[in-house]
């Protein structure tokens, strides 16, 4: 027994309990109407990620609450959501409390939400710059989504009309969890 015990103890040492980073989650961002910096890296390394680009004056702006659903559906099983508000399409409030209070209130958002950035051209912010690269897919509007593998290898991206629940996308979800 203490022979087994010990093999177990070396393989065990040798194993990696942490999550690899790729280095499409080298990133931070500040957390809508919050002070603290999300960290994609610790947050997010080993789930499978939707990254979104939203606006709350759009006529996407539902979306939210299909998101909602999905991320309530999948958490459990590792999946992360983050939305990216956005002014690229001028659908954007130019207050973040009345963002937040459309995410969260309005909506029932419990997924992270980062603060206003921009998503499209060469004012895009990081993430989205190496997403764009990725998939060769840039945002054409608010609520086009990225889905990255947990391994940070695949990047599938889907547009504004992709539906969170019932189609493509939660497929490419439960296929990637």
């Amino acid at each position: 027994m203490r022979k087994f015990l010990g093999v177990v103890l070396v393989m065990a040492s040798s194993v990696s309990f942490g999550a690899e980073c790729s280095n499409l989650l080298n990133f931070s961002a500040e957390r809508l109407r919050a002070s603290d910096t999300l960290d994609f890296c610790d947050a997010f390394a080993g789930k499978a990620l939707l990254v979104v680009n939203t606006a709350s004056r759009c006529g996407f702006t539902p979306q939210f609450e299909g998101l909602e659903g999905l991320y309530q559906a999948y958490k459990n099983d590792g999946l992360a959501i983050v939305g990216f508000p956005s002014n690229d399409f001028r659908q954007e409030h130019s207050d973040a409390e009345k963002t937040a209070e459309v995410c969260y209130v309005n909506y029932g958002v419990t997924f992270d939400m980062v603060a206003e950035s921009s998503v499209t051209g060469a004012s895009a912010n990081t993430l989205f710059q190496r997403l764009s690269r990725e998939t060769g897919e840039s945002p054409s509007w608010n609520f086009n989504k990225y889905l990255i593998s947990p391994d940070g290898k695949t990047v599938r991206y889907f547009n504004s009309g992709a539906s969170p629940r019932n189609g493509a996308l939660e497929t490419a979800v439960k296929s990637m969890l």
